[in-house]
């Protein structure tokens, strides 16, 4: 059991017995001892004193004497004001490390019949352009937190929304169609996703050109942009692919085909993956349903140009349109349309849809709409509102071809993790292969890292170059440091020395002590990551983790100590380090390699 659990229970034992009174669980504060003073474990005295009616140093010596006499694990404790310090014995330690070190999976927790299922959706890219670096964010979050819901026990089911239908997706098909001359991903050798976002900025290109003539021409810019000959075009397609006119429908079907592959090879590249993907296309007629039905049954009006709103005034909120004057649909109708799918096809316990703060209002308003229309489920939607990541040079604008490239920059990020190695001639002798897919490994470690490790609702700066260093809190420093514990086990067994599965006991030293400690935390780090949906507490944890363990490794010796023992104890201990900086960076989706 815990050691905190034991003191607790404890505490709550000594405060009836002491003092005839119960005290609240609440009430007992544990906390980690300050590296300053003697102990393990530190008992928060001040809230028992009106129970005790003593001195914060004489409650103290009290309740250390009770526990030292009830509790085998505490070898002894110190009171400095109104603190107790709790010295816990090795033995308990010794204990527990070799519960992590007999369980590959410690710190995780089983799925079974009973547990929950968590719906997670994450992704939701527009099939008019590529993924970019705000998509890599969405997916990073999105994959992690789906790990670590599934590591606190939780049946997991991974969904994606693809935004396939639209007037933006109308304008990449009308930029094509009269700008494209039949070029093909095939015929330009370009991937599908880039070919169409290509389009996408020329369409831009070609409406504002349009709106200067006709300002030029006399007309307001308001209504210039509203008559412009390539948004009415638009307009019209959007119109045509709505009616099922078959032409508009293939080209539709054709162009976001060309999409779906090149999304398939990024989402691999990134290592990330979806258990059912669901479409605007599909789900926006079962929103519009019912949206009509929420119309008829009072809870939206219609306006006199045939647009239908819900007035969420009583909700302290605006108005929300729901369907346009000629009848097509918003985000809004969709996403109302794809909750009902997802909670027919699951029986969803908690759905939790990751997308950034930009969207905080747009959930509020689709919580409250669902509630509106009978759904029970509506109000406990969970939105996961993640901060926008950015780049030294400023903002991104998709429209304006300023975005940056998923592809390129996990490309740009394996050419720097190439000239680092290079430079620091750490894969000399590794043959081509071998050193592409460190590269890889490295790269693809060192962007899931920086952006993982910084709390996710607050907005980022990403600097390539800073995340790739092999040094401090990176991704890279962190796979070396993996890479130099197979290092240090596959020395052992070369030389000829057994590694045991369970550590034998010995007098641990302080820093050993300090190591054991950090691997018992992971379990209640992956619980307060689960709590939290925060895959930056397992990323900070691992690094806190690696800087113990360096420490260790390089004011100890492990394969050359001379005591049989104390080596067979260090070997344990090294693998079952490497093990949960193995187990807590695939929460992240990171892989870490065996030779660096």
């Amino acid at each position: 059991m815990d050691i905190e659990i034991i003191i607790r229970d404890k505490v709550i034992d000594a405060i009836e017995k002491l003092y005839s009174h119960k005290a609240d669980p609440n009430q007992v504060q544990i906390q980690n001892t300050r590296k300053d003073f003697e102990g393990d474990k530190t008992v928060v005295v001040f809230p028992f004193l009106r129970l005790s009616k003593k001195s914060p140093e004489q409650t103290g010596e009290e309740l250390g004497n009770f526990l030292t006499g009830e509790v085998s694990e505490i070898a002894g404790f110190n009171v400095v004001k109104g603190f107790l310090n709790l010295v816990i014995d090795g033995s308990y330690w010794m204990n527990q490390l070799n519960e992590a070190a007999g369980d590959k999976q410690y710190g995780f927790s089983p799925v079974t019949d009973e547990s929950e299922l968590v719906m997670i959706e994450y992704s939701s890219p527009n099939t008019n352009k590529p993924l970019h670096l705000g998509h890599i964010r969405n997916n990073l979050l999105g994959f992690s937190i789906s790990e670590i819901m599934k590591a606190n026990g939780n049946k997991v089911v991974k969904t994606n929304i693809v935004n396939d239908r639209g007037i933006h997706i109308c304008k990449s098909m009308y930029a094509w169609k009269t700008l494209g001359n039949g070029e093909t991903p095939a015929s330009s050798g370009k991937k599908g996703d880039h070919l169409v976002g290509e389009y996408y900025v020329k369409f831009d290109q070609l409406y504002k050109k349009e709106i200067s003539e006709l300002v030029a021409g006399g007309m307001s810019e308001d209504e210039a942009k509203d008559k412009a000959p390539s948004i009415l075009a638009a307009r019209d397609m959007l119109r045509k692919w709505e009616a099922n006119d078959a032409e508009v429908r293939q080209l539709w079907e054709t162009m976001n085909g060309w999409v779906y592959q090149g999304f398939d090879e990024t989402y691999k590249m990134l290592g990330v993956d979806f258990d059912k993907i669901y479409y605007e296309s599909d789900t926006y007629l079962i929103g519009r349903d019912e949206v009509i039905r929420g119309l008829d049954e009072g809870y939206f009006y219609r306006r006199e140009d045939g647009s239908v709103w819900a007035d969420l005034s009583g909700e302290g909120l605006d108005e929300k349109i729901l369907l346009r004057s000629d009848g097509t649909s918003v985000y809004m109708t969709q996403d109302i349309g794809t909750a009902k799918m997802r909670f027919e096809d699951y029986d969803i316990n908690h759905m939790i849809y990751v997308v950034g703060n930009e969207q905080n209002y747009h959930f509020q308003v689709l919580a409250i709409l669902l509630d509106k229309l009978g759904y029970k489920w509506g109000k406990d939607l969970y939105h996961f509102s993640y901060g926008m990541v950015e780049l030294p040079h400023g903002k991104m604008k998709s429209r304006e071809g300023t975005v940056v490239d998923a592809d390129d920059l996990v490309e740009g990020m394996i050419d720097v993790a190439r000239k680092v190695s290079e430079e620091l001639g750490k894969l000399d002798g590794y043959s081509e292969e071998e050193k592409n897919n460190i590269y890889r490994i490295v790269a693809l470690g060192a962007l899931k890292y920086f952006i993982l490790k910084v709390d996710p609702r607050k907005s980022m700066l990403f600097n390539p170059e800073e995340s790739i260093d092999f040094n401090g809190n990176t991704g890279p420093f962190i796979q070396y440091t993996y890479a130099r514990i197979q290092s240090v086990l596959r020395k052992a067994t070369d030389s000829g020395l057994s590694i045991p599965e369970k550590a034998p006991s010995i007098a641990c030293n302080e820093k050993e002590i300090e190591l054991i400690k950090t691997i018992n935390r992971f379990p209640f780090v992956v619980k307060e990551a689960g709590d939290n949906h925060s895959p930056a507490l397992i990323a900070n944890y691992v690094y806190d983790l690696v800087k113990e363990f360096n420490q260790f490794y390089h004011d100890y010796s492990i394969v050359n100590e001379t005591d049989e023992t104390v080596r067979s104890f260090r070997l344990v201990l090294t693998r079952t380090v490497g093990q949960t900086i193995k187990n807590g960076f695939s929460l992240l989706g990171i892989e870490v390699p065996e030779r660096m």
